[in-house]
């Protein structure tokens, strides 16, 4: 017996990881900002931002958080933090995502942005890069 690619020996509700179509599809309450929406407890962010260098012991490239998406951040912190204030994230630059976690500084945040990504992505220290951020809380 053939099975056709919609069918499945998964119950109805264990498909698409348990996930509702209706809520993969952006559906919810109305977004914090333009480029924020929380739903599910999920916080979704996108936001631009230049591509920095910070000099130090272990050298590292960043990009900041803008502070309109801090704040939403900061709202949330406390659930998804797991000590020092470091918040970890799913990130996405063009079509390169990593899981990596956003550092406080200077009352901001900053993601940190992986030699695989900048290589990926062709980035250099003063790019603009949108990047996309999933805070599960």
């Amino acid at each position: 017996m053939r099975l056709s690619p919609r069918s499945s020996t998964l119950p109805r509700n264990t498909r698409n990881n348990g996930q509702n179509r209706k809520y993969r599809r952006g559906r919810g309450p109305a977004a914090l900002s333009p480029a924020c929406s929380w739903w599910l407890g999920v916080l979704n962010l996108r936001f631009t931002g230049k591509i920095w260098y910070w000099k130090g012991p272990a050298p590292w490239y960043f990009v900041t958080v803008p502070e309109e998406e801090c704040l939403e951040l900061e709202e949330v912190s406390a659930l998804a933090t797991y000590g020092w204030g470091m918040i970890p994230v799913t990130a996405r630059i063009g079509r390169t995502s990593w899981k990596t976690s956003l550092f406080p500084k200077d009352g901001r945040y900053i993601v940190p942005v992986k030699a695989a990504v900048r290589t990926a992505e062709a980035l250099e220290v003063g790019a603009m890069v949108t990047v996309r951020l999933v805070v599960d809380v």
